[in-house]
């Protein structure tokens, strides 16, 4: 039982200190890469969508 709240403190204080080691970005940066993301959301989006589009008007001209 020792053991197992001795590795958990251990494993929480290595856990802070990587954490204290990651360089996070500013508010201008954490803006600018959620913009690339959504961006992208949608540009794959609207990709799946047409090709829905486009598959269901072939199986359609099938059928």
């Amino acid at each position: 039982m020792k053991r197992s709240f001795k590795s958990l403190f251990s494993f929480f204080t290595e856990s802070w200190t990587e954490l204290k080691k990651v360089r996070w970005p500013n508010r201008k940066e954490l803006t600018n890469y959620t913009m690339i993301v959504l961006g992208t959301i949608v540009v794959v989006a609207l990709y799946f969508w047409v090709l829905d589009i486009g598959i269901s008007a072939v199986i359609e001209a099938i059928i």
